[in-house]
């Protein structure tokens, strides 16, 4: 009798062996992970009542992985967005790479917030306060401190533009214990639940890192992201070799029939390319 290879359960098992490993090493600072930690509403407003030094923020909602839909420009799905109860928005976004956390993301994001908020017919003094915070790998503005607040100013008299927009980055790389803002960096760079300084985070973790069911659920989002980035590749791979064909003068029409791909497609992607 011949070999009949892994059984598809068993197969899946062996996934899940593996994805378990990976989450063993996974911290907060790690996208996916930090999805499902502040999926719960307490890890938020943990997070949010120690950068923005108010202990007593309340989140009266939250969801993590908004789609902001822009129907006149590029749309974006941000990391967390919360209200409190003072009715005050923010948007909590980590970012491993420096270059995902660019001023002018920050920009972008805080004009998705203003206009996702306000309903037709609202007067635009009804527009309330928000806040996006990058918090970084790197010390993304470069001036050595653990936080940075951003805000317009009026140049000539050095007085605030009032706007109620508010950009802050937290430096995660700096990790001063004896500070709230130093444990909270601490934690999200930490593996082990119970190294952790915060009770909140601590339990979450373990949660994610220790509960079947959670885990399950951390194995299924990893599964999904697997699936995500190899469709990723492959849009890549296809982008370069419709870039290579049309260099070397194939036309659009038989790129298209050659890879499979529509012509508008190819289209889009050698303009992006610069042709």
């Amino acid at each position: 009798m011949g070999t009949t290879g892994i059984a598809p359960d068993n197969e899946l098992e062996q996934h899940y062996i593996r994805y378990k490993d990976v989450i063993k090493e996974l911290t907060i600072m790690n996208d996916i992970f930090m999805r499902n930690v502040l999926k719960k509403r307490e890890c938020a407003e943990y997070i949010l009542r120690i950068i923005m030094e108010m202990k007593d923020l309340q989140v009266v909602d939250h969801i993590v992985q908004k789609d902001y839909k822009n129907l006149q420009g590029r749309s974006a799905i941000l990391d967390c967005v919360a209200k409190d109860d003072k009715d005050k928005r923010y948007n909590v976004e980590i970012q491993q790479e420096s270059e995902g956390a660019s001023p002018k993301r920050a920009r972008y994001h805080s004009g998705l917030l203003d206009m996702n908020t306000l309903n037709p017919g609202q007067d635009y003094e009804e527009l309330p306060e928000s806040y996006v915070i990058f918090i970084t790998r790197d010390d993304v503005p470069g001036k050595g401190l653990p936080i940075y607040h951003a805000d317009r100013v009026i140049e000539e008299t050095g007085d605030m533009f009032g706007d109620g927009a508010h950009i802050i980055y937290v430096n995660s790389s700096i990790q001063n214990e004896d500070t709230d803002l130093g444990r909270l960096m601490h934690d999200l760079h930490c593996k082990n639940a119970d190294e952790m300084y915060s009770e909140i985070l601590s339990k979450r973790v373990s949660e994610l890192k220790e509960t079947e069911g959670e885990t399950g659920s951390m194995c299924e989002a990893l599964e999904e992201l697997m699936k995500e980035m190899r469709q990723e590749c492959e849009i890549n791979e296809r982008r370069k070799t419709a870039k290579a064909l049309f260099q070397r003068g194939m036309s659009i029409k038989e790129i298209a029939e050659v890879i499979s791909e529509k012509e508008a497609t190819v289209e889009s992607w050698l303009e992006a390319a610069g042709r």
